[in-house]
């Protein structure tokens, strides 16, 4: 998955439960098989607690 898609993002993040930290987003993004591009972007963007995935997809694609 070389260019990551807001629908990447939100298949990933399928049954997250907000608000949520970041360590859990990753946790939950692993176990529903996401790309390792998109869980290294998710551990790296410096947010440590998300009260909805509209601030995930900001902080994801935001760094872009």
């Amino acid at each position: 998955m070389a260019d990551l898609s807001p629908i990447d993002l939100q298949k990933a993040l399928k049954g997250a439960d907000y608000p949520a930290s970041q360590d859990d987003l990753v946790s939950v993004a692993r176990s529903n098989g996401a790309d390792d591009t998109l869980v290294k972007k998710l551990g790296q963007t410096g947010t440590k607690r998300f009260d909805g995935p509209d601030e995930v997809q900001k902080a994801v694609f935001g760094n872009e």
